[in-house]
């Protein structure tokens, strides 16, 4: 019912700078936060950034002061600014959405999943 759409991987040089970008599609969606993670090659799928609604916005170690993440709660989209990318930066990015959704008389929040966008970066 809810889906995530991301877009903005590709190829880029090491140095350079790529924005990733999602979108929640559904009716009438109430996100309580959305957030980045990434898997590299070989590895186990970890937190970029998450910026919940109100909360406090947390970067990955090893992505701080390069990398940020803008929410437009309006438009539901998360954006990744992703500067001064490295090699090891390669991997498939996913976003991620937490829905606040009725069930019944109770409010649940539910979390959802995108499809993922490759970004490789090359030396």
């Amino acid at each position: 019912q809810v889906q995530l759409v991301e877009s903005g991987g590709g190829l880029v040089q090491a140095g350079g700078s790529l924005r990733l970008s999602c979108i929640a599609s559904g009716s009438s969606i109430t996100i309580a936060g959305m957030g980045w993670y990434r898997q590299r090659p070989g590895e186990q799928r970890e937190l970029v950034a998450i910026m919940p609604i109100g909360g406090t916005t947390t970067y990955a170690d090893s992505v701080k002061g390069r990398f940020t993440i803008s929410i437009d709660n309006a438009k539901n989209t998360v954006s990744l600014y992703m500067n001064m990318l490295k090699p090891e930066d390669t991997a498939v990015y996913v976003c991620n959405a937490g829905v606040v959704e009725r069930s019944g008389t109770i409010y649940n929040v539910n979390h959802y999943w995108g499809q993922g966008t490759q970004v490789t970066v090359s030396s």
